[in-house]
């Protein structure tokens, strides 16, 4: 997790809409109230794939209803391909978006795939990860544990564990 980058102050989280894998249109104020942790992939992507299987692990090892992972599909096909990708590699865990536009990618100055985005339950934008990651390791599983357990306080910095 050395790749983490804190961003200080954290920035809100762009308006930006997206869609879910049913065409429904979708916020990231939506997750507000959660640590949620955005990844943006394709299927062409070989990082992101080798990437999904931890991101899928990760969001298992906690409480949906404190942490979500929000996997965002760039494909130009959206999900008539990501669909059945995510199904063909066994994975059931994470949340299926789209945003074949690019526009949230873009409002969130996305430089390459993958990329993850870690929102805090009040809406702002703790950080940023370029690059691939193994999500289900004990450091970022702390690194996650550590801004779910964080004590809400007026001026208190972002910091890493």
């Amino acid at each position: 997790m050395e790749q983490f980058t804190l961003n200080t102050p954290p920035p809100p989280v762009p308006d930006t809409p997206f869609a879910d894998a049913d065409g429904r249109a979708a916020k990231l104020a939506d997750f507000r109230g959660r640590l949620t942790l955005v990844n943006f992939w394709a299927t062409w992507c070989a990082p992101c794939v080798r990437e999904l299987p931890s991101l899928d692990r990760l969001q298992a090892a906690f409480d949906e209803k404190k942490f979500r992972v929000v996997a965002i599909n760039e494909d130009r096909r959206g999900a008539a391909v990501a669909k059945p990708f995510l199904a063909k590699l066994g994975l059931t865990r994470l949340a299926l978006y789209i945003d074949t536009r690019l526009a949230l990618a873009q409002a969130l100055g996305l430089r390459g795939m993958p990329t993850s985005y870690l929102i805090d339950p009040a809406g702002r934008v703790i950080g940023a990860l370029t690059g691939p990651a193994e999500w289900d390791t004990p450091e970022a599983k702390a690194l996650i544990g550590y801004y779910l357990n964080r004590k809400k306080s007026p001026g208190r910095a972002h910091a890493m564990p």
